[in-house]
């Protein structure tokens, strides 16, 4: 699972999965959907500090954890997705003053709050040492006798515990009579190592090495893919804990 502040919850696929129109409305009504995450993710923010600073006060045992220990768990994203299709409707129907708009912003508004109340039910994932996601590697080719094609390439952080990070966004490089190699850079204070996935697609990428990679080393892949684990979706909570419920609704 990757960190609440890898980026926003959901994506637009994410949105689309629960309204088949919303990429028509958004055209239509010349919405920035991509926008919308944006903003429904700094709204969530700001009320899961709240949330985190009432468990901290209230805590005996407060361990310092903030919004970067924060895991997107399926209630999390849940929430984050339906506050974004609301925030699209509530523009659209800002817009036209249509009916229809009004329906699904009401109807999306109590879908987030529904998310809102499992995960304050089921409580928020918390990472003791998060691994925040990797930025994109370096890829580049290098002599060797990888079969000729395109592949996709994504690394991860890994800490101390060799928990892992979200890997990062795939790169894509094509061979020809040749092999690739990655590097990384900007490694977070936490990391001590890190991990090569590829794949011929970005839902095929397997793990490449068979320890993490040392920080600083170059990894230069062999003339074939080694068969590890699928590339994941990043660090799993150490814990979950119930949130305070003194939230108001909304």
């Amino acid at each position: 699972m990757a960190l609440f502040t890898d980026g926003p919850a959901s994506s637009i696929e994410d949105l689309q999965g629960h309204d088949t129109q919303l990429l028509d409305v958004a055209n239509t009504e010349g919405i920035d959907v991509t926008r919308k995450l944006a903003l429904a993710q700094e709204e969530i923010s700001v009320e899961l500090l709240a949330l985190l600073a009432r468990w901290e006060s209230s805590s005996m045992t407060s361990r310092g954890h903030h919004l970067a220990h924060v895991v997107i768990t399926p209630p999390l994203k849940l929430w984050h997705t339906f506050r974004a299709l609301e925030l699209v409707y509530r523009d659209a129907y800002n817009s036209q003053l249509n009916d229809r708009y009004a329906g699904k912003r009401d109807e999306y508004h109590e879908l987030a709050g529904w998310a809102r109340e499992k995960l304050l039910q089921n409580g928020i994932g918390i990472a003791n040492d998060p691994v925040h996601q990797a930025a994109l590697p370096t890829v580049e080719p290098a002599p060797g006798g990888l079969a000729d094609g395109t592949y996709y390439v994504a690394v991860a952080w890994t800490n101390g515990a060799g928990q892992e990070g979200a890997p990062s966004h795939p790169v894509l490089i094509a061979t020809t009579g040749a092999t690739f190699r990655a590097r990384t850079s900007n490694a977070p204070a936490n990391a001590r190592g890190w991990n090569v996935y590829a794949g011929q697609s970005a839902y095929t990428m397997l793990l490449q090495n068979a320890a993490p990679l040392a920080l600083g080393e170059t990894w230069t892949q062999p003339d074939s893919l080694a068969t590890g684990k699928p590339a994941g979706g990043g660090q799993a909570p150490a814990f979950v804990r119930p949130a305070p419920r003194t939230l108001q609704r909304g």
